[in-house]
């Protein structure tokens, strides 16, 4: 059964000693028509057999109706590293007449392209490959990037477990800014990040850096650039999750550290344990550009 979309009673309720807590929630309408053109990216042989392995923990179909993706969209993917959701998103875009965006570090650098197409570590992907996948449209971002695209034309832009690098890096409110202004008043900001609370307050801009963020700390930076936070969703939330990691969130899957200079070594007993607990709790909320400076935007 899918968990399904839930938006906050009140933004009121982001202030004051509500912010310690996950944001109160109520139930939501949420559109049932299937997409099939994204069931169909979802279960199509362009995607390797590692991204499908992840779809249990990584909820790719309900976490993308929740954002609100829609055929024929404009999509700006914040860092796509690995191209978990490139490998669904290019071709869905593709088929319905959308545009997919990659914003990279580095645009003179092949290895982002071979990877986000194949997603075999970066080795050359085969023109059969490319063309299956369709085109990937290529923008910088980082912490001295440029806009991400022409003001106002971009109807969803997603940020998949990046803000903890943008604080880390000290360049979240230019990453939160360069959303917002390549969107289009009420197009949407996508976020999944890893959740800190309650175990842990963890150190954002220093060591020890783990990886997790509050809550509270992703809404006060979206919303300080302008942004409604429209939903949230437990979607992605996962309560084995002990969050308490000598070396962080990276211990668990997919990238599974278990020894790093200078820190403990995750024990073969712990790496079984650490395993099954499969990926890290996140949260996952949609934010939403208002339709004007004085119109918010409610659910």
């Amino acid at each position: 059964m899918s968990r399904l979309a839930v938006p906050l009673i009140s933004l009121a309720l982001i202030a004051g000693s509500a912010l310690t807590q996950r944001p109160a929630i109520a139930q939501a309408p949420v559109d049932q028509a299937a997409d099939g053109a994204l069931m169909s990216a979802l279960t199509s042989d362009v995607r390797t057999q590692a991204d499908k392995a992840r779809d249990g923990d990584r909820h790719p179909y309900d976490t993308l109706r929740f954002w609100e993706l829609r055929p024929g969209m404009t999509v700006v993917d914040l860092q796509p590293e690995g191209g978990y959701w490139t490998r669904i998103l290019a071709p869905y875009l593709a088929r319905t007449r959308g545009v997919y965006i990659a914003g990279v570090p580095d645009l003179t650098n092949d290895r982002w392209h071979n990877l986000l197409v194949a997603g075999n570590g970066g080795d050359e992907p085969s023109k059969a490959e490319f063309a299956r996948l369709g085109p990937i449209r290529y923008v910088a971002f980082g912490p001295q990037s440029g806009a991400l695209a022409k003001p106002g034309t971009v109807d969803l832009v997603l940020a998949s477990r990046e803000v903890h690098q943008w604080l880390h890096e000290r360049y979240a409110d230019k990453a939160f800014g360069d959303a917002f202004s390549a969107l289009k008043p009420g197009g949407i900001l996508a976020i999944e990040e890893h959740r800190a609370e309650p175990q842990i307050d963890p150190v954002l801009t220093g060591d020890p850096f783990t990886g997790y963020v509050p809550t509270k700390v992703v809404i006060a930076a979206a919303m300080k650039a302008g942004f409604v936070l429209d939903a949230s969703s437990e979607i992605n939330a996962n309560p084995k999750d002990i969050k308490t990691y000598a070396l962080g969130v990276w211990t668990l899957k997919p990238t599974q550290l278990s020894d790093v200079p200078g820190q403990p070594t995750v024990s073969a007993a712990d790496r079984v344990r650490f395993d099954a607990i499969g990926e890290s709790d996140r949260m996952t909320l949609r934010f939403r550009k208002p339709l004007s400076p004085t119109t918010a935007i409610r659910p």
